[in-house]
């Protein structure tokens, strides 16, 4: 824990630095510095940028009883914490993404991984007007919600269908494409990648294989509106997004693919998903299905059984009234096959939310209310229905 704190410690100090270094004068030339909408700009000249920005989000929330041997308790903490770096070298053609997270909570650690700091690393190159690469770690072209930014959710956090079943981030090649009729758009994505998500040091005996097709009919959302939760833009035309992701992670070595605990033997996980989302007026309606397959010569496995394998569903409907208050409604179906009840819980979960936006999703106020029915039996502990409350600011640039 020390040297985790020395390095946040290093790494928030070398960030000062870099902003303070940009800012002075290099040779005969003068670096602009400028406050804009992609946070702290600092450019030299045609041929680099850099914008710097950051969020957090410190929440205060109550849990009640999990099961016949917890009792409740408070969710107190910092949840998320980072720090986002992202322009271009050379020519804007040439960009690059990082982003870094230094609350506890927000490095996915678990037993025989790393911490995890580094969350996004992608270089960019613009192919052209409809296509471009990307190589490094960054998200998988997976369910919408879990694409769309923490910092850009109706609530404090993804529903438990997106949690369970999520692709995540990984490390390897993608491509994204964009083609057009008239106001309609298709969008393409894919991806190659390792399979073993954030900063693994697992062995690759095999690939993981993601594809996405999203169908735009009614033209583009302002201000990428479909990949940002709520209309806070407030759409005076309809405005729909269906999407379509399928993923083969071949000889996975992690219980949830990308995430969790190492399994002790691989496995073939197939994810399957379809989303959509709908705006107008204020008014947005948004939902996503999992449908998930697991493969392996080891099916017995108590690792294995502990991969969520089933289908799942969300659906949040919200409004926005007066551009600053938000009502959000959801609903969030887990069904795991009936033969994994054992080890894993079936979930029903109801939730409301109250979104205060101050200035957009950058700086706002949520208070949620959530309550959990659960059924399963783990051991001699069988599960207890949950209620949750929690307040959580967002703030940043």
């Amino acid at each position: 824990m020390i040297a985790l704190h020395v390095r946040q410690k290093w790494l928030i100090a070398s960030l000062f630095s870099l902003a303070s270094l940009l800012a002075q004068n290099e040779s005969d030339e003068q670096a602009l510095v400028r406050l804009t909408n992609q946070g702290i700009s600092f450019s030299q000249d045609s041929s680099f940028l850099l914008n710097l920005r950051f969020r957090m989000q410190n929440r205060f929330g109550y849990l009640s009883q999990l099961d016949d041997t917890t009792a409740p308790g408070f969710d107190i903490r910092v949840r998320r914490l980072r720090v986002r770096l992202d322009g271009f070298i050379l020519t804007p053609r040439l960009s690059y993404y990082i982003q870094l997270s230094f609350s506890a909570a927000d490095q996915d650690f678990v037993e025989g991984f790393a911490l995890n700091i580094v969350r996004d690393a992608m270089i960019y190159y613009t192919i052209s007007r409809s296509f471009y690469l990307g190589f490094g770690q960054g998200k998988l072209p997976g369910n919408r919600q879990r694409v769309i930014s923490s910092g850009n959710l109706q609530m404090p956090e993804r529903s438990y269908a997106s949690q369970f079943y999520t692709l995540d981030r990984d490390v390897g090649v993608f491509l994204y494409g964009i083609l057009e009729a008239g106001k309609q758009q298709i969008r393409i994505k894919a991806a190659l990648t390792g399979g073993e998500g954030r900063l693994s040091d697992l062995p690759n005996t095999a690939l993981a294989y993601t594809g996405r097709i999203e169908y735009l009919p009614f033209g583009t959302f302002q201000n990428t509106g479909d990949y940002s939760e709520g209309d806070l833009e407030y759409e005076l035309e309809p405005r729909l997004s269906l999407g379509l992701s399928y993923c083969m992670n071949q000889d996975a070595q992690r219980v949830g693919g990308q995430l969790g605990r190492p399994l002790n033997f691989p496995a073939d996980i197939q994810t399957l998903i379809v989303d959509g989302v709908f705006k107008y007026r204020g008014w947005a309606l948004s939902g996503e299905a999992f449908w998930r397959h697991v493969q392996s010569e080891h099916p017995t496995d108590p690792s294995i059984q502990s991969i969520y394998t089933g289908y799942a569903w969300n659906v949040q409907f919200s409004k926005v009234f007066w551009r600053r208050h938000e009502i959000c409604l959801r609903y969030t179906e887990v069904n795991p096959l009936p033969s994994f009840h054992f080890l894993q819980a079936k979930w029903r979960s109801k939730g409301v939310g109250y979104s205060y936006y101050i200035k957009g999703h950058r700086v706002k106020a949520q208070l949620y209310g959530g309550l959990d029915d659960r059924s399963a039996t783990r051991g001699a502990h069988s599960l207890r229905n949950r209620v949750s409350v929690i307040f959580q600011m967002e703030f940043g640039i």
